[in-house]
């Protein structure tokens, strides 16, 4: 909790005032969390002050809100990218990122609970900069960030908003923001140190090296090309649900299955059923072969029935086999894959 004040004391975010009349403060609170690596071991325990941004007015603490973030396709774009060039993809953390978005409407803060001034208890916290937890915040961190890049001579993607293409002397430099994780690589190792010693002048950063984990996937980078898989993830739906000991299968599901209302069928909990398909679909990221199957079992979802749920559950049993098995297919393959999905 000390670190995370001494953030705030470094970039500047706040003053401690005397409230104006009329004044509402926004109240904090302390959130405990322990960040895992890709081997789901603890890494570091943060502590992290978060504004009550529920109790915020639009029109009064905030206008806007929206801030882009890069989607999983791009991401996948992007490794294709890297690989077809032979870049070597880094990655870096942007601490407390937040913090750095500059707020253009008047908010203010109590003193948090345990931290407040012994000289001065009645005064509030006028906020420089944005908070985690106020509905600006994103946004206010996004406009920062592509405002530094913007001056650094980057060219933003004119379709996807989070990617940002530098070009110098020859060589090029990509780089891709998701939120306070920023990818990056390029033809020039010059130029890569020279965006992160950029970056570390401006933000308080963790240069995490190679691109290793990130949103879920594991990233293997080789002279082969760029492999993507998800086995720590996979490993962890089979625990949630239940699944780890169950009989493995070798395809997702029977061509004797026929999924249909069976509205005569036990009905099952419409809640479990739902994240065991929400928990499937993001598999699909780097197992196109359960595409098709996702998709039939998700039509489903208004009103489960056990003969669906069983169908799920299949699609998991697939998974235990393979679990930490690359799975190579062919682009073809993958392409029909798709197909399929979009036309049932």
């Amino acid at each position: 909790m000390h670190e995370e004040l001494e953030n705030f004391e470094r970039n500047h975010v706040w003053d401690l005032v005397e409230p104006p009349p009329n004044c509402r403060p926004i109240g904090t609170k302390w959130v405990f969390k322990n960040k895992r690596g890709e081997d789901g071991m603890v890494v570091r325990n943060k502590a992290r002050l978060v504004a009550h941004g529920f109790c915020q007015k639009e029109g009064i603490d905030y206008e806007e809100t929206f801030a882009p973030v890069a989607r999983l396709e791009a991401i996948r774009i992007l490794l294709a990218f890297a690989a077809s060039k032979g870049f070597k993809l880094q990655q870096m953390d942007v601490k407390s990122a937040f913090l750095n978005g500059f707020i253009e409407e008047e908010v203010y803060v109590r003193q948090p609970s345990g931290f407040e001034s012994a000289r001065f208890p009645d005064r509030v916290y006028k906020l420089r900069k944005t908070l985690y937890g106020l509905k600006q915040a994103p946004r206010a961190w996004y406009a920062r960030l592509k405002s530094f890049l913007l001056k650094s001579r980057f060219v933003m993607g004119s379709v996807d908003k989070t990617l940002f293409l530098l070009s110098r002397g020859g060589d090029t430099l990509i780089v891709q923001i998701y939120v306070d994780d920023i990818i990056f690589g390029g033809s020039s190792h010059a130029l890569v140190s020279s965006f992160a010693e950029q970056m570390s002048r401006e933000f308080e950063i963790s240069l995490m090296g190679e691109l290793q984990f990130f949103l879920g996937l594991q990233i293997k980078q080789g002279f082969e090309g760029i492999f993507v898989h998800q086995a720590k993830y996979t490993r962890d739906i089979l625990k949630k649900f239940n699944m780890g000991d169950s009989k493995p299968m070798t395809t997702p599901m029977s061509t004797n299955t026929a999924l249909d209302a069976d509205e005569d069928g036990e009905a099952v909990d419409q809640k479990e059923f739902r994240g065991m398909i929400g928990s499937l679909l993001y598999l699909t990221a780097t197992r196109p072969n359960i595409q098709f199957s996702v998709c039939l079992c998700a039509r489903c979802q208004a009103s489960p029935r056990t003969s669906h749920r069983q169908a799920v559950k299949r699609i998991f049993r697939l998974q235990i086999e393979g679990v930490d098995n690359a799975l190579i297919k062919g682009e073809i393959e993958s392409q029909w894959t798709g197909l399929i999905a979009l036309l049932v």
